[in-house]
């Protein structure tokens, strides 16, 4: 019996610990958001900047051959005319992506863009913020199709409004 409830209680920290895995703190404490519960981090990098990447799973065949994903970067800058350096460094290179093609600005420093990776069309969100002498983007990163259909898609997307509407 005591082996059965310390089996009960190690498997229940590891589920609360399980549960709150998705509660992320980035720049010691002062960027906080919460992905939705199926994405998984896949890497991190800490200093300056500091990156975050989740992977959110498709389960489709397109998920096998098209990784979808979110990342946020935090990197210290002086002031706002750093900021828009940073900025312009990150669209810069959005720009040279192979098939690149612009989608619109779809709000103040908010870019969408289509690329290719791999032979596959992607579809890229781009939104930039200063805060606190901080430059804070978040990059979503799906195929542009899915044969996971439009549910999954719109899943992913509010999953990134949501991270958006937390680092505002």
């Amino acid at each position: 019996m005591s082996f059965l409830r310390t089996t009960f209680a190690v498997s229940a920290l590891l589920l609360a610990g399980a549960a709150t895995a998705t509660d992320i703190d980035m720049a010691g404490g002062s960027v906080r958001f919460h992905t939705p519960d199926p994405w998984v981090g896949i890497m991190e990098t800490q200093g300056d900047p500091e990156v975050r990447v989740f992977q959110v799973p498709d389960s489709s065949p397109t998920g096998t051959t098209a990784l979808a994903r979110v990342t946020v970067t935090v990197k210290q800058v002086a002031d706002v005319g750093e900021f828009q350096q940073y900025m312009n460094l990150a669209t810069n290179k959005a720009k040279a992506l192979t098939g690149y093609q612009a989608g619109g600005n779809i709000g103040p420093n908010n870019f969408a863009y289509s690329a290719q990776e791999n032979g596959t069309q992607f579809a890229y969100i781009e939104r930039y913020w200063f805060k606190e002498g901080r430059a804070i983007q978040l990059r979503c990163v799906r195929p542009a199709q899915s044969q996971s259909g439009a549910a999954w898609k719109a899943a992913f997307d509010k999953g990134c409004d949501d991270i958006a509407a937390q680092l505002k």
